[in-house]
């Protein structure tokens, strides 16, 4: 049995890990088959606070993990089956592990990028696909980019794009958009955005030094055709990673979890969540890493004021 139990290993868990183990709470981590999040898959990070030459995603999470360490976490690798939260200590199943129990539990999850599921994708994340455009827009100043999407975030994504890029392209399956009309006006007006609608992504064409270009179908001939370009952000949403608490923490519609305003409290009391589990409109890491800050504040008073279970690690 455990004081606190974290859930996911990306910005947000590592800094509530890092937080609860200084205050001598010696939590337990849990990282899924992708420990640190979507920072593994980048390359350079430029705009984390502290690193004025910027650092390599992989580089910047293995740090924050030893950090962690070093004050007392407890990591351990597993997949969560189930959770238990209808009351306390709340139990969760994990693969590998067995039955778990926890005072208090911080959910760090994150949510997904939807991609394409088309041949070369995942293999050239990093090397010119990209699901971040705040990310990553920098390293393609003076380029052409294309924007996969029809959505308001695709919108977004491509009028940002343009501060960098010399060119941005919006494909997309179908002829018209789901975005709103006035994100549609807005990317419309914009003399650097292209339009290439009512074509499928079949392939992501890539060489040594990365992605070249986008293979299409157009759906209005069937004829497949390459569109030339030095990258491709994929702007097809998210899905948060909360499908193992069958709907016992309340969520939006999409599957976000709702905190109560300014807090990391969950509907459940001693449950908390931060990271982009809880982040539908900012995702990035700093702010991830904020949330984990405040998730691990609100444990740790939640903790000192409540009645703790007699505990003893056992695996």
């Amino acid at each position: 049995m455990y004081k606190s139990i974290i859930i996911g290993t990306g910005p947000a868990g590592l800094t509530t890990a890092i937080y609860l183990a200084r205050a001598g709470l010696n939590p337990l981590v849990i990282e899924g088959p992708e420990p640190g999040g979507q920072l593994t898959t980048t390359t350079e990070v430029e705009n984390f606070p502290g690193f004025p030459e910027g650092i390599l995603g992989p580089e910047l999470m293995a740090n924050m993990r030893k950090q962690a360490e070093r004050f007392g976490a407890e990591f351990k690798t597993g997949w969560v089956n189930s959770a238990d939260l209808s009351q306390r200590p709340f139990k969760l199943n994990v693969e590998g592990m067995g039955e778990l129990i926890a005072d208090s539990l911080i959910i760090s999850t994150g949510a997904s990028a939807k991609l394409l599921g088309i041949a070369n994708e995942k293999e050239s994340i990093g090397r010119g696909v990209s699901t971040c455009a705040t990310c990553d827009g920098f390293f393609f100043r003076g380029k052409k980019i294309i924007v996969v999407g029809g959505g308001d975030s695709a919108m977004e994504e491509a009028n940002f794009l343009t501060r960098f890029a010399s060119e941005v392209t919006i494909v997309n399956r179908r002829n018209e958009l789901r975005a709103s009309k006035i994100m549609q006006d807005r990317a419309r007006e914009n003399e650097k955005i292209k339009w290439n609608l009512n074509r499928t992504p079949l392939e992501v064409i890539s060489g040594d030094r990365g992605v070249t270009g986008l293979k299409v179908r157009n759906n209005e001939t069937g004829a497949e055709e390459v569109i030339e370009t030095d990258g491709i952000f994929v702007a097809i949403g998210h899905k948060p990673n909360t499908g193992f608490l069958n709907g016992q923490i309340r969520t939006d519609d999409v599957g976000y979890i709702l905190v109560q305003p300014g807090t990391a409290q969950t509907n459940i009391e001693g449950v908390f969540a931060c990271g982009d589990v809880q982040d539908s409109k900012y995702r990035q890491a700093i702010t991830a890493a904020g949330s984990g800050c405040m998730a691990a504040l609100e444990a740790e008073k939640f903790l000192d004021g409540h009645m703790v279970h007699e505990w003893s690690v056992s695996l």
